[in-house]
């Protein structure tokens, strides 16, 4: 049955179009204690919803939605490893990979727990090996720098989680340099090599399947860099000291010349955008340590007990996902921006987008039938400051509503004895209270704003969210991507989608080979529509010039 069928998404059309007649600013006005009444905790996160164009009944009916699609049990279906990624046939997992070693699940026999610490006892080793200056390279000198080569979820993931815990890296592995290379058009490998010393760099080809050609031709590239700087070394030694595969495709590791030493592996019911806790967080652990990973794990495992286990009206995933439901289907709201006040948080918003829009970015259901209801918003976002200068005149006085995810670190540089750094923190600290302020409450808030020109008005009622850590560490930001994936399921089961698979952006792939054959000099071009053959045959030009 399609959600818009149900009694209870009528009873929040109804509960919708009172609501709209209200003001976020009257319902502080009517409630002082709406802060402790809409305020969620979960270890040292906490999650504040005050600021959302709701009330207790709306989140009392939005959960009463929940239980009307049966999230309980989806939620038991995604753990017990059914294959709720139906159009691939296969689980989805992650919450596997940063379980216990001491549980147990079952998958055809195979208790997938255990297979998932063997595969991280070997990360353990590699890590090992290059933190202790016992891998060496093509010239006997240990290694310092390591570039992962990948995309999408063998890049994000990995990239946010370095800039996000720089900090935490400790002294002693400070020594080791990690870069990320993912544009198909090797600038910035190329400018990467330019830097590097060929004889003490190692190569991580992050790939699910070993075959994307983008990540396939940036390895080929830095496979050559390296051929030409050591002269008379041989592929096999270059490729055994010098490149580490993971990959779910273990037989195309090897036929790319990859030794079985080399290569860590993950599970095809690993989604590419939920990878960043198997193996293909090599990069994660490189930086941080093994112990910083396993922190990083254990945050975000905290995160799943309390996701499985918490009630729904204390249940932080929940909450966040039917709030989101609320914005999207009842208010009519069709974009997100997502607004890190912490600079080390830079990557989270173009992390969250390939999370939430690829996964949810779909319009037919798991039946098969075209929705007749909105799904995914358009999400993005920046660091709040760069933000402040670049998009907020848009949120404070443009034409669209946009619901805000405002993610802010409580402390910061308490244990410094400099108060610059200090007064910067209560700065940034600032600037985020304030902007969530006026954005949700208008120049209510603001004395005299009834004497300003209206140019200088603002309207508010733009529903914002106040994610804040105790403090950004490993564990903490295991906490909150965990949040957010957990968000993406909930709202997948509400909307009747499969939030696991991407076809559309398979159907993108297998066009750009069949075009990059029209290419060659000899290749055909008038097999297209006009646009695609006019600049083919234009490129065609341009390059016989």
């Amino acid at each position: 049955m399609s959600p818009t069928e149900s009694l209870a998404w009528k009873d929040l059309q109804a509960h919708a179009y009172y609501m709209s007649q209200s003001h976020i600013s009257t319902l502080f006005k009517e409630n002082p204690e709406r802060f402790n009444q809409l305020n969620f905790s979960q270890d040292e996160l906490l999650l504040d919803l005050s600021k959302q164009l709701i009330t207790e009944d709306t989140l009392d009916l939005l959960l009463k939605l929940a239980k009307d699609r049966q999230l309980s049990n989806w939620i038991e279906k995604l753990y017990s490893g059914e294959h709720v990624n139906h159009s691939e046939n296969r689980p989805a997992l992650h919450t596997a990979l940063r379980t216990p070693e001491n549980s147990s699940l079952l998958i055809q026999g195979n208790n997938i727990i255990k297979e998932v610490h063997q595969n991280l006892k070997r990360l353990e080793t590699i890590v090992s090996r290059i933190h202790s200056g016992q891998w060496r390279g093509f010239t006997g000198h240990s290694i310092n720098t390591v570039v992962n080569i990948g995309v999408g979820g063998s890049d994000l993931g990995p990239l946010m989680a370095c800039k996000a815990l720089a900090e935490s890296q400790p002294k002693e592995l400070q020594n080791i340099n990690v870069h990320f290379v993912s544009s198909m058009d090797g600038s910035q490998l190329a400018e990467i090599l330019n830097t590097l010393n060929p004889a003490r760099t190692l190569f991580v080809i992050a790939s699910k399947s070993f075959t994307t050609i983008d990540t396939l031709a940036n390895a080929i590239t830095a496979k050559e860099w390296l051929k030409k700087a050591s002269n008379a070394a041989s592929e096999d030694i270059l490729i055994s000291r010098h490149f580490v595969g993971v990959s779910a495709n273990p037989n195309k590791m090897t036929e790319w010349g990859i030794p079985e030493s080399n290569q860590l592996e993950f599970w095809d019911w690993t989604g590419g955008r939920y990878s960043m806790w198997s193996t293909i967080g090599l990069p994660i652990a490189l930086k941080l340590g093994t112990q910083g990973f396993k922190e990083l794990l254990a945050g975000a495992h905290a995160m799943d007990q309390h996701f499985r286990q918490a009630p729904f009206e204390k249940n932080l995933p929940v909450l966040l996902a039917m709030v989101g439901i609320w914005n999207i289907n009842f208010l009519n709201i069709n974009a997100h921006a997502i607004l890190p006040y912490d600079g080390r948080l830079s990557h989270i918003p173009a992390y969250l987008e390939q999370l939430e829009m690829e996964s949810n970015g779909k319009s037919v259901t798991r039946e098969g039938q075209i929705t007749d209801y909105k799904t995914c918003p358009i999400l993005w976002g920046e660091v709040g400051t760069n933000a402040q200068h670049a998009f907020y005149q848009l949120l404070h006085q443009g034409t669209e509503v946009v619901m805000c995810d405002f993610i802010v670190s409580a402390r910061r540089y308490h244990d410094t004895e400099n108060p610059d750094l200090q007064h910067q923190h209560q700065l940034n600290l600032a600037n985020c209270l304030a902007q969530s302020r006026i954005l949700a409450l208008g120049d209510s808030v603001v004395e005299d704003s009834d004497k300003a020109p209206v140019y200088k008005r603002y309207k508010g009622n733009q529903p914002c969210t106040t994610l804040m850590l105790d403090e950004l560490t490993p564990f903490t930001f295991g906490q909150l991507i965990a949040l957010y994936e957990h968000k993406v399921f909930v709202q997948s089961v509400i909307w009747g989608i499969n939030p696991f698979d991407q076809w559309g952006v398979e159907l993108g792939k297998r066009e750009a080979t069949t075009l990059l054959d029209t290419l060659t000099p000899t290749g055909s071009r008038d097999a297209f529509d006009s646009s695609t053959c006019g600049l083919l045959k234009q490129i065609a030009k341009k390059a016989s010039n």
